[in-house]
């Protein structure tokens, strides 16, 4: 897991499309180094979308979104740019 992210920060990250799919932004985000590693975030249940639960790695993300991971350390977020 990448650990340039502070807990409680909230990061915007760019994108260039109308919209990203989620597992891509976990990775483009740097909160997940690899689509598996993405994939078992969301199947653990740690990923959050605008405060709802989401274990889908192909929901489409759009700017605003607010991305939310519960890691042990305390809560990243990152906003879609």
């Amino acid at each position: 897991m990448s650990t340039s992210h502070t807990p409680g920060h909230r990061d915007i990250v760019p994108i260039t499309d109308e919209s990203i799919r989620l597992g891509q932004f976990l990775k483009l985000a740097g909160l997940a180094d690899s689509g598996a590693q993405a994939r078992e975030m969301l199947e653990d249940g740690l990923v959050f979308v605008n405060g709802e639960p989401e274990e889908r790695r192909g929901r489409q993300l759009r700017r605003a979104d607010l991305v939310t991971v519960d890691l042990p350390a305390g809560e990243v977020r990152a906003v879609v740019g």
